[in-house]
């Protein structure tokens, strides 16, 4: 009877301990589930930004040519007015 009693408790306690291990494992698993998901999450957000920057310079560099582009237009446009409208002496 003593040594049943004394199997049962030390089972009991196995058990236990092995349930106590699996609760402790699937913390941590869910930690690192959370990291693995944090990390390419992040690499998402710093490639959309290096996108957008590369983005803004490029609408930058074409809007600033066009406008330059505009202004030489107009520049040969009133010559041209200029020159019609002087008056001959």
């Amino acid at each position: 009877m003593k040594r049943l009693l004394t199997l049962l408790i030390s089972g009991a306690l196995i058990a236990g301990s092995t349930g106590l291990a699996t609760a402790q494992q699937s913390q941590t698993s869910q930690q690192s589930d959370n990291d693995s998901i944090k990390k390419p999450a992040k690499d998402v957000g710093h490639d959309t930004k290096r996108a957008a920057k590369a983005t803004g310079k490029k609408v930058k560099k074409t809007t600033k040519k066009v406008v330059h582009k505009g202004a030489e237009g107009a520049r040969k446009g009133a010559e041209k007015v200029e020159d019609k409208t002087e008056t001959k002496k």
